[in-house]
């Protein structure tokens, strides 16, 4: 009987990832779908804000203007980090919390990008920025 508790419960382990892909995130039915969701929506705009970081890294050029990118970057995920266990404290311990706090980085993480992108902006045509 123990076994078989054990091999279905690896089983449900590996359809994990292929139940994943068939999730539809647009309707997510379940609270684990809706977390799920959720951290897909944050990764997506953690990889945009990884490209969007490296083209300001490239565009930048001067190394010492890339150290003080770092400093702030680390800073910013500081920020990000604290700021989403502030606003998620009230959900901590229950089944939604994930699903807030990935949906407060999501948001975060959207926002610097926005902010990263303008920089791009400005290093192409400075008079756009008041430069």
């Amino acid at each position: 009987m123990l076994r078989t508790i054990i091999v279905a419960g690896a089983l449900a382990l590996l359809a994990g990832p292929a139940m994943a892909d068939d999730l539809n995130c647009k309707n997510p039915q379940d609270q684990q779908s809706m977390n799920f969701c959720a951290e897909k929506d944050y990764q997506a705009a953690d990889k945009k804000l990884n490209a969007v970081y490296k083209d300001v890294v490239t565009a930048l050029g001067d190394d010492s203007y890339v150290i003080k990118l770092k400093t702030a970057e680390r800073a910013w995920m500081t920020f990000r980090d604290a700021q989403c266990t502030f606003e998620t404290a009230e959900n901590e311990g229950g089944s939604i919390h994930p699903m807030v706090y990935s949906g407060c980085e999501a948001r975060l993480t959207n926002e610097r990008t926005k902010a990263l992108q303008s920089y791009l902006t400005c290093f192409k045509d400075a008079a756009k920025c008041g430069g």
